[in-house]
């Protein structure tokens, strides 16, 4: 059985999650009922126009079943946990963020392994692998809600104890998300080089499209501009790591980092190139606000 499968992954994951948990408190939950439109849109975004853009942009760019399923299991994934530093740095809504973030992780536990075995079979056909859902679910109740509520509990009860570890775990989580993504694509180099062409754009697209189509629900919605940037740079940030490990299951404790995990390591590097530049766009258009605000009350 895989070292990677059974020890590298889920610890990374684990970490990762744990990391998010420390961000996390009760009020963040709370939230939700003070403005339930913001949140529903968000929750809209996640569940449904990820999923639909992500199959849009597999069919399009015709990618081999392989990496179409990757890409599903990527767009099934919640937003990564940097999402939350992303959105403060553009003077986005981190509330709705951090609440977002928290929600659709708990929510994945049941919704990822349930549509994974859909796209496994909708894309493998007869070749797809026996996946165990219950199985499937109860790995990500482990690695992903246990450690966030772990996480959530360290800091209500050792609030100190958080202060010296949040940062410590915040960027310990960045460098075993790089060690992931590069295990990812380093393990399948071959096929990452063989599907560059094609799978390269198509992640680049599936990063503008989910940018541009937070945007475009959120103004649609009415939603303010703080807003509509927390639902967006959710959309763009999705937690590669999760899509890695996903992937891995799905392909049983003999693989090492299948194939299944390539669009997500893939992804999970492409995603920064991306957001970046509208996470400097939109904290320009938000200081641009603020600095007529006084201009506007004077003339009013």
């Amino acid at each position: 059985m895989s070292l990677t499968i059974t020890l590298f992954l889920p610890v990374v994951l684990v970490v990762i999650m744990f990391s998010l948990g420390l961000g996390l408190v009760a009020d963040d939950f709370a939230r939700l009922g003070r403005n339930p439109k913001a949140f529903a849109v968000g929750l809209l975004v996640q569940f449904l126009l990820i999923p639909l853009t992500a199959y849009v942009v597999a069919m399009t760019f015709a990618l081999t079943p392989d990496m179409a399923l990757g890409l599903m299991i990527l767009s099934l994934c919640p937003g990564g946990p940097t999402a939350n530093l992303m959105t403060r740095f553009s003077h986005g809504d981190v509330a709705l963020s951090i609440s977002l973030n928290g929600i659709s992780t708990l929510a994945a536990v049941v919704t990822m392994p349930l549509l994974a075995t859909f796209f496994v079979k909708h894309f493998l056909g007869a070749e797809a692998p026996e996946i165990q859902v219950t199985s499937l679910g109860l790995s990500m109740f482990a690695m992903t809600t246990i450690p966030v509520a772990a996480g959530m509990l360290v800091r209500r009860f050792a609030p100190g104890l958080t202060e010296i570890l949040d940062p410590a775990i915040r960027k310990l989580s960045v460098l075993l998300l790089v060690a992931i993504v590069s295990a990812a694509i380093m393990v399948n180099w071959q096929i990452f080089l063989a599907t560059l062409p094609v799978l390269g754009p198509s992640v680049v697209a599936l990063a503008v499209m989910l940018l541009a189509g937070g945007l475009a629900v959120s103004a649609l919605t009415g939603l303010e501009t703080a807003q509509a940037t927390a639902i967006s740079t959710d959309a763009g940030i999705q937690n590669a790591a999760l899509g890695i490990t996903v992937g891995a299951l799905i392909a049983g404790p003999d693989a090492v980092v299948p194939v299944y995990s390539v669009p997500s390591g893939v992804y999970g590097v492409t995603m920064y190139l991306i957001v970046v530049p509208f996470m400097f766009w939109r904290r320009s258009l938000a200081l641009a606000n603020m600095a007529s605000q006084p201009t506007m009350r004077h003339a009013a």
